[in-house]
């Protein structure tokens, strides 16, 4: 009888590397694997899009040119 177990999991170089220890899967076993997955946005700044207000997106880019004006680049 097959047992389900739902497991996290990284993958990385071609390799699901689970993010915890598995008991009761012996090495070596044979497994059925169904993913689910959040895809990998290729902007991945569209996930705040919406979250400011256009004053509020204004007053922040004023204090990002602000403080990058300051910065001393021969200090770098």
């Amino acid at each position: 009888m097959a047992h389900i177990k739902t497991v996290e999991a990284v993958y990385e170089s071609g390799i699901f590397r689970p993010l915890q220890t598995l008991q009761g899967i012996a090495e070596n076993s044979k497994v059925r694997v169904m993913i689910e997955y959040e895809p990998v946005s290729s902007e991945p700044f569209k996930q705040f899009a919406g979250i400011l207000s256009n004053e509020e997106a204004e007053a922040l880019q004023a204090t990002i040119n602000a403080e990058f004006e300051t910065v001393d680049l021969n200090g770098w």
